[in-house]
């Protein structure tokens, strides 16, 4: 029992986590901010 609840416990902090990042990448494509270069595009040599 006492595994289980571990790892649900890890699993719930690992889901919140992905939830945060995939969150950040959304507002930053909207916000215009390429998710592939870095916002940097003179050194990106047309990557989009």
């Amino acid at each position: 029992m006492n595994g289980i609840i571990g790892t649900a416990i890890v699993l719930a902090i690992v889901v919140g986590i992905v939830a945060l990042v995939i969150r950040s990448m959304i507002k930053s494509k909207k916000a215009g901010k390429s998710l592939q270069c870095g916002c940097d595009c003179a050194k990106c040599k047309g990557c989009h």
